[in-house]
C-alpha cells in the first residue's frame, strides 16, 4: 500500500475533523481496538484538534495536532494504527509471527503467506477473517508490519498455502520515512 508512497506526490489535501467527527473516530476505534480503552486519552486525546491528510489511492492518515502520524486506512475499511504508534503500544493488535525466513520478504512489502505462518519458528494469535493485526518477527521484540488477514487463523493453519496476512504498512515504506505534517 506504502510501497510507492512519496509525502510529497502522494499527499492531495489535509482536512481539519469537526469535533463530532473525532468522537465518531474514537468510539470506531474503541470498538475495533477494546485493548486500547485504558490509553485512548493518550493517543486521542478529547481536547487535541486532529486533522485527515488525504493521499492519492483513496489513503487517509489521521494526524494529531503535533503533526504524529496516528492511524491510516485505505478506502472505507477499518483504521489501521502505524508502525510508531504501534512500536509506543504494542498490546492493542493481536499479533502473529512469522519465522526468520520470511523477515527479508515482509520488509520489502510482500504479503505473508501461509507457511510462514505456520512454520516452527512462528506463532498465531485465534482471529478471524479480515482482522488488523500487527506481524512480528522470530526474536525480535518490535512489530515489523500491520496487516489484514486473508482468512482465519484456523482456515491458515488448515489450508497452508496462499496469502495468509496482506501486508499494509512495513518498515521502512513510503508511510515509516513520512515527517510530520505541520
Amino acid at each position: 500500500m506504502f510501497k510507492k508512497f512519496d509525502e510529497k506526490e502522494s499527499i492531495s489535501g489535509v482536512q481539519q475533523l469537526k469535533s463530532s467527527v473525532q468522537k465518531g473516530i474514537r468510539s470506531r476505534l474503541l470498538e475495533l481496538y477494546p485493548h486500547l480503552e485504558n490509553h485512548i486519552d493518550q493517543v486521542l486525546p478529547k481536547k487535541d484538534t486532529f486533522r485527515i491528510v488525504k493521499c492519492h489511492d483513496h489513503i487517509e492518515i489521521m494526524v494529531n495536532s503535533a503533526g504524529e502520524l496516528l492511524f491510516f486506512r485505505h478506502r472505507e475499511g477499518p483504521w489501521m494504527p502505524t508502525l510508531r504508534l504501534l512500536h509506543k503500544y504494542p498490546f492493542f493488535l493481536p499479533m502473529q509471527q512469522v519465522d526468520k525466513g520470511a523477515i527479508r520478504f515482509v520488509l520489502s512489502g510482500a504479503n505473508i503467506m501461509c507457511p510462514g505462518l505456520t512454520s516452527p519458528g512462528a506463532r498465531m494469535s485465534p482471529v478471524e477473517k479480515s482482522s488488523v493485526v500487527a506481524v512480528m518477527a522470530e526474536g525480535k521484540q518490535h512489530a515489523l508490519a500491520v496487516g489484514i488477514t486473508s482468512l482465519s487463523t484456523q482456515d491458515i493453519a488448515k489450508v497452508n498455502k496462499g496469502v495468509g496476512i496482506e501486508n499494509c504498512h512495513y518498515l521502512n515504506d513510503g508511510l515509516w520515512q513520512m515527517k510530520p505534517v505541520k
